[in-house]
């Protein structure tokens, strides 16, 4: 049988639901019902990175020739823009998102809640089709009964959990289970084969602890039962190694080179010439890890900036690294400081860089006393 013939080389693609990484379509009741119950939820879990995804209920609107960015000082922005919804386009809008709410009486999503309101009962079957991963129902007034309908077409339907509309509290902690569930898991990238030009040796060969710098970083990170890869510069087909896809770009092109690898994972990218890091480091970094934010990096107390190759970086960092690319630039420190990034401040020891023999040295001796 004669191979297809591929056009476009077939890449690994980030888990999306419709439009956004992780969202949820509501359903079955009023629009205002609908964005009261996302307001009060959302004030709920403060901690995640909400939006909510509907249509405009403005009548005859004009399309407008010029787009307008308003940004207010203390943070809100205000955009008017033409345009239309594009699944492509709102998964680049929505990826920094833990979770986005949709007005199911406009946009299908891949999850759903349904609220049962009587009054919209024929709204409800012309949407039938759409429910068809229900995550749990409200039920407007306790007495509600479900829609002969919906028992005929999911008869599992009366075993699924079921709120009243005033369980707030109760909503909240399963939507935070929903949002929980799809958090990434963490792998482990050791950054290898740089030009170690003022070292004069590859800088991931030299031994501080009995064996080559690399196996103990690697070693490290496995530790903490990370499923942890070297990143190479040159074409590899080993099972422990991901190549560089980004040429020339050093670290940058080695985590974005992960990240294409898997993007649904988040990556816990750690360099060679840090001989100080030790299990409590990594150990602080995991506990520390805030998935809502685009990565969880190291800072010195007495450093202006963070360390960018003692970081997890989560899945949504991806889309901003190549972002930053697009715009000529290739340095990860540049992507963090300029973006929502949970900092975890530790002694400026720790994080010493060793980049010379004469250095080499005087750390060796450090570390054997």
């Amino acid at each position: 049988m004669a191979k297809k013939h591929r056009k476009h080389t077939n890449l690994e693609r980030r888990n999306n639901d419709n439009f956004a990484p992780n969202e949820i379509a509501i359903l079955g009741a009023n629009c205002s019902i609908i964005s009261d119950l996302v307001s009060k939820v959302s004030q709920k879990l403060f901690d995640y990175k909400l939006a909510y995804f509907d249509a405009s209920h403005a009548k005859d609107v004009v399309k407008n020739k010029l787009s307008e960015f308003v940004f207010h000082h203390k943070g809100n922005v205000q955009i008017t823009t033409s345009g239309n919804v594009n699944k492509f386009q709102q998964r680049l809008d929505f990826a920094q998102f833990d979770y986005v709410f949709i007005n199911g009486n406009h946009y299908q999503g891949a999850k759903q809640i349904l609220i049962l309101d009587a009054a919209k009962e024929a709204s409800v079957l012309k949407r039938l089709d759409q429910l068809d991963r229900i995550q749990f129902v409200i039920k407007l007034e306790s007495e509600t009964e479900y829609f002969s309908f919906l028992e005929e077409k999911y008869p599992q339907i009366k075993n699924l959990t079921c709120y009243t509309i005033d369980e707030i509290d109760a909503i909240s902690n399963h939507i935070h289970n929903l949002i929980q569930e799809k958090i990434a898991a963490v792998k482990g990238l050791v950054l290898i084969g740089g030009k170690s030009t003022r070292m004069g040796t590859d800088k991931s060969e030299l031994d501080y602890f009995g064996k080559p710098q690399k196996e103990f970083a690697k070693e490290l990170l496995e530790s903490n039962n990370l499923k942890t890869f070297y990143s190479v510069q040159n074409l590899s087909e080993k099972e422990n190694e991901i190549s560089d896809k980004f040429i020339n770009l050093g670290p940058f092109g080695g985590i974005c080179s992960a990240f294409q690898k898997d993007p649904n994972a988040a990556w816990f990218v750690l360099a060679t010439d840090v001989p100080f890091v030790n299990e409590r480091i990594i150990q602080l970094i995991l506990k520390h890890r805030n998935p809502s934010k685009v990565a969880t990096a190291i800072k010195g107390k007495g450093k202006e900036f963070v360390e960018p190759l003692i970081t997890i970086y989560e899945p949504k960092a991806y889309p901003v690294l190549l972002q930053y690319l697009a715009q000529g630039y290739s340095c990860p420190r540049k992507m963090l400081i300029n973006s929502d990034v949970e900092i975890v401040e530790i002694e400026d020891a720790f994080i010493r860089n060793v980049n010379t023999p004469e250095e080499f040295e005087t750390v060796k001796k450090e570390l054997e006393n």
